[in-house]
């Protein structure tokens, strides 16, 4: 019965259907008067006396040549009714984009081609990854930190008791295949003094979607397919938790944002609960992933919460991927105050367990002296990348230029996006080198 739906009437379907039926009977027909069909005599014979009386000779392969003509008007009509089907039906379902319908094929089909690459973090650094990365494959799971209880992300989690938002929004954005005013929905901040003050819409939307569904991680599956999301994102966790930091002198600051706050060194972080159940899919991704991305992002606030969930570390150590950690750029005030690269390493290391990073990416573009003292009046500063030291630990590391000066020192999503990538095609872990890798 489905099938007789494509015969309604106003359907712009039955027209190039009868197009296409003449062309297979004019292909079927011009075979068979080239291959001189035994029953065709009838119609030879109708060849014969139009030709004798037009040349007043009769030479048999011009059935041939008849035949030939016959064959390839049926299969241009064949082709022709082809095109105008797939073009009735693509103006319903693209029609502003029904010219680009070939771009769009071939892109779907060279970036589901592509590695499966699976990214663990958390605030901007990670969405500016994602959104390099979906150009390189679509075969991409952000695995995202649930820690965050500042601004509307915390304000949401207190009053919906659910997993804070903002971080799992800026990742469906980055991975968004969709319009720049769908984007730009999403990202829209309320001001005035109302209630409504202070969240974003995407935060709003995604608390909603979790109502409906019941379910963090549905609600994440169905805001993607309104964003035609490449890949997917997943939290580290559905579970409620809170970071704590136990600093050098042996005081705890309890909540992610109070941590950088205090202005003193970190020695460890935990979660609080200790047992984080996490969340099955995010592990599958691990697992099976090619390769498996830290960062960028804050180290103690943003990558380290989805170490300490329960089975993560574990499954990234376990892992067959290459694991490549992105360094931070400027040391973040607060959090890595005087921090070298191997001292992010390392920190990885001490909460991850050994084995967790094979490979770090640094680096090597230089820092404008104006843009230094910029940052240097707000306490950070470009982070050095002691060779020596990350050799020590076991660890290979590429340098590469993956920054932008236009406003801020920022990640560039394509310079980064492709120092990753070629370390993913070039790289292997069971293949490190303990010096710089060009």
């Amino acid at each position: 019965m489905h099938l007789l739906k494509w015969l309604y009437p106003g359907m712009k379907f039955k027209r190039w259907l009868v197009l296409f039926s003449a062309g297979v009977m004019l292909v079927s027909l011009g075979l068979a008067l080239v291959f001189n069909y035994k029953y065709l005599d009838a119609i030879e014979e109708a060849i014969f006396q139009a030709v004798y009386l037009w040349k007043g000779t009769y030479d048999y392969s011009i059935t041939t040549v008849i035949g030939i003509l016959v064959v390839a008007l049926g299969a241009v009509l064949m082709l022709a009714a082809t095109r105008y089907v797939i073009r009735s039906v693509i103006m319903v379902l693209l029609p502003d984009n029904s010219e680009r319908l070939v771009d769009i094929i071939y892109e779907k089909r060279r970036l589901g081609k592509g590695p499966n690459v699976t990214v663990v973090g958390g605030g901007h650094g990670l969405s500016v990854l994602l959104r390099g990365i979906k150009a390189a494959t679509s075969n991409v799971t952000a695995v995202v930190t649930v820690a965050d209880d500042g601004g509307s992300s915390g304000r949401l989690r207190e009053e919906f008791g659910i997993i804070p938002p903002g971080d799992l929004r800026n990742c469906l954005v980055a991975l968004a295949d969709t319009e720049p005013l769908m984007e730009k929905l999403f990202q829209y901040r309320f001001k005035g003094e109302s209630e409504l003050a202070g969240h974003s819409f995407g935060n709003l939307f995604i608390a909603a979607m979790n109502e409906v569904t019941g379910d963090m991680e549905q609600a994440l599956r169905e805001s993607s397919k309104v964003l035609a999301v490449k890949g997917q994102v997943l939290p580290a966790s559905k579970d409620h938790v809170r970071l704590d930091a136990i600093m050098e002198d042996g005081t705890v600051v309890e909540g992610e944002s109070q941590i950088p706050e205090v202005h003193k060194k970190i020695h460890r972080v935990r979660l609080f609960p200790e047992q984080v159940q996490p969340v099955q899919s995010a592990l599958d991704a691990l697992t099976n992933a090619d390769a498996i991305i830290l960062g960028p992002g804050s180290l103690y606030t943003s990558i380290m919460p989805n170490l300490l969930v329960d089975g993560v570390a574990e499954a990234i150590r376990k892992s067959k991927a290459i694991k490549i950690y992105i360094c931070n750029v400027m040391s973040q005030p607060g959090e890595t105050d005087g921090y070298t690269a191997s001292m992010h390493a390392k920190a990885i290391i001490d909460h991850g367990g050994k084995g967790i990073i094979d490979y770090m990416l640094v680096n090597d573009s230089p820092i404008s002296p104006e843009m230094q003292d910029y940052y240097a009046a707000k306490g950070a500063y470009p982070v050095e990348v002691d060779e020596d030291a990350i050799n020590a630990l076991g660890v290979g590391f590429v340098k590469a230029d993956i920054i932008n000066e236009k406003e801020l020192i920022r990640h560039d999503p394509d310079k980064l996006s492709k120092a990753v990538m070629n370390m993913v095609y070039h790289l292997q872990p069971s293949a490190l080198k303990k010096y710089e890798i060009k």
